[in-house]
């Protein structure tokens, strides 16, 4: 079945660009390309952020060690930061085999990849259109809108950029397919999605989107056509296979996200869908006018029901207007049902931590807002070649103030304490930037700007595990183990099963000289979390202290397992292997341990912080 132009898709671009010829495709594609380098290039000369890509890249042993056969095999099982998704850990490995731990390499690789989103939509905009300026729009306020900066800047995110790019080859090849169908082409589409979920199961609702694409620009269904009755049942069962792999990796998301994942009595449905429609509409006024953005918006204690109800009047208005003008402007449904079916896994109605929403989830939804307003503005402005000129003028215009906001939050994003204070200043209530702000503050030494924060936290979220645990971490470090058990008692009741929170509990019982109370939570850490290699080192070393060698061997071997790069544990595994009479076993911990001493160090100092 060959595509057939679409209603509103056009071969020229009449009021795109005040009736002027567009130029060549390439040249347009070269200037998103310096576009969004302009809007982004200064984000490589970031570090790395204590937020995160502690776990994705400069904490992790295996990402560090760069590319190979055994790094493959971890990362293709392997959940980091509760997700799975092996092809962004390799696109780091690659990162280090090619950078090393130089941020500003992991950096431009991100920079890139936006890019080349950008490139990849407006081909896919001007293959399927013929509309070369409203394409070149789409992608351009795509690609410098403030919103794209926690995807594109942040190191950890790697896994959006990277997903949305197989994402867009998915459309171009479904462009091939729909024009003339055939097994190979499918199979492209279904590659392509198939490497999208290996790098973030955002991908999952990739087949809706394509059945929208099916009604505008492809036109390949239209609402009481007089072609086969079987058309568009036979494009709904062409996206089964997709669908069925969209599954298989939603089920693959729930199970590493099952420790996050709130339970309905924590957070029932009523409250998850109001939750899902003020962000809704938070998104789209944030589309409009980007302000206030931070790395994290903690999840309200309550939703007021006067703000619930505009939400939900305000998407019900705009569902009626796209409707209405379905067989019309069909731009219109297309692209308003893209941003409200893509943001469905993320939208709240199955919470996973402790966000409201996140600026990253608009990375591919926007894509139907963008195409909705351009297709629309540009429509209106067909016939009034005046006003056409005037509305170009206005695209400039918005294009460059978008990059310059989005310059200015990339400036955010420089350090961890930057992005921590600028989110502790812009939100209400954030006791994650509080949290973290006293972390970086009392590991610096500055103990009463530390307190200062730990109350904000506190007064956010005065029941959470992770503020009273990290209050608790604080006091510790501090040399106030005493004090820190009260917060310490109210964390592992609140949250019994977190290793961490047992982690620190031992530590406080150690620094009481309480070694019995010490070595339970540790075993309790580890039974809960056997990769724990921070509480499997606190394990070997207090039962090294004890006397049992065997259990403090087994210990330490198990941390070294997880994490080959705590060089202090060598001397002792090897020793304690020598005693034994297994000196083939400690040459091998001996070449390992020389060969992590002649590497790199680690490209920051800064502890991992708590993250929700």
């Amino acid at each position: 079945m060959s595509a057939r132009p679409a209603a509103g898709a056009g071969r020229a671009d009449p009021g795109g660009s005040g009736g002027r010829r567009a130029p060549r495709p390439a040249v347009l594609a070269l200037g998103l390309v310096v576009l969004t380098l302009a809007a982004f290039l200064p984000a490589l000369d970031h570090g790395f952020v204590a937020f995160d890509d502690n776990q994705y890249v400069y904490d992790n042993p295996r990402v560090r060690e760069g590319l190979s056969w055994e790094g493959a095999l971890w990362a293709s099982g392997a959940p980091v930061a509760g997700h799975w998704h092996p092809l962004t850990l390799l696109s780091h490995m690659l990162d280090v085999e090619l950078y090393g731990l130089d941020p500003r390499g992991h950096h431009l690789t991100s920079v890139a990849l936006h890019a080349v989103n950008a490139v990849l939509l407006f081909a896919f905009l001007h293959a399927a259109t013929g509309s070369a300026w409203r394409s070149a729009a789409v992608a351009a306020l795509f690609a410098v809108h403030p919103l794209r900066v926690e995807s594109v800047v942040w190191i950890a995110e790697r896994k959006g950029v990277l997903s949305a790019f197989f994402w867009l080859l998915a459309m171009l090849a479904y462009l091939r397919y729909a024009r003339r169908p055939g097994s190979g082409r499918y199979a492209l589409v279904a590659a392509a999605m198939g490497f999208g979920l290996a790098a973030k199961a955002m991908v999952v609702t990739l087949p809706v989107a394509l059945l929208l694409l099916d009604y505008w620009p492809l036109a390949r269904w239209r609402p009481g056509d007089s072609g086969p009755p079987g058309r568009l049942r036979g494009m709904l069962l062409e996206k089964v296979p997709l669908l069925l792999l969209g599954l298989a990796a939603t089920a693959a998301a729930f199970a590493t996200q099952a420790a996050t994942l709130q339970p309905l009595e924590t957070l029932p449905a009523a409250r998850r869908l109001a939750l899902a429609a003020v962000s809704y509409a938070t998104y789209l006024g944030d589309t409009v006018l980007p302000r206030g953005l931070a790395f994290l918006y903690p999840l309200p204690a309550a939703v007021p029901p006067g703000r619930t109800l505009a939400a939900a009047l305000l998407l019900a208005a705009l569902t009626a207007l796209a409707l209405a003008r379905a067989r019309r402007s069909p731009y219109l449904i297309v692209g308003w049902l893209w941003f409200l079916a893509v943001l469905v896994p993320v939208s709240g109605l199955a919470q996973f931590g402790a966000h409201a929403r996140a600026d990253r989830f608009t990375y591919l939804p926007s894509i139907g807002l963008t195409i909705a307003v351009v297709w629309g503005v540009s429509e209106l402005l067909a016939h009034r070649p005046r006003l056409g000129r005037a509305a170009a003028v206005a695209a400039g215009a918005a294009v460059l103030a978008l990059t310059v906001a989005t310059r200015a939050q990339v400036a955010t994003w420089r350090d961890s304490e930057t992005l921590f204070a600028h989110a502790a200043a812009v939100t209400e209530d954030n006791y994650v930037a509080h949290l973290n702000l006293a972390s970086l503050r009392g590991a610096r030494g500055e103990r009463e700007r530390a307190m200062e924060h730990l109350r904000a936290a506190l007064a956010a979220a005065p029941g959470s595990p992770d503020v009273l645990g990290g209050a608790a971490d604080a006091l510790i470090a501090w040399g106030r183990p005493r004090e820190a058990l009260p917060y310490l008692r109210r964390a592992l009741a609140a949250a019994p099963d977190d290793p961490r929170l047992h982690h620190t509990a031992a530590s406080a019982f150690d620094a009481l000289g309480d070694a019995e109370t010490a070595l339970a939570h540790l075993r309790r850490a580890v039974a809960l979390d056997p990769a724990f290699a921070a509480a499997q080192h606190g394990l070997g070393a207090l039962l090294l202290r004890r006397g049992d060698e065997d259990g403090a061997l087994a210990a330490f071997r198990a941390a070294l397992a997880v994490d080959p790069s705590r060089l202090e544990l060598y001397p002792a595994v090897i020793r304690l292997l020598e005693e034994r009479g297994r000196g083939d076993e400690a040459a091998v911990y001996r070449a390992a341990r020389a060969r992590l001493a002649a590497g790199a160090p680690p490209a920051t100092s800064e502890a991992p912080l708590r993250s929700p």
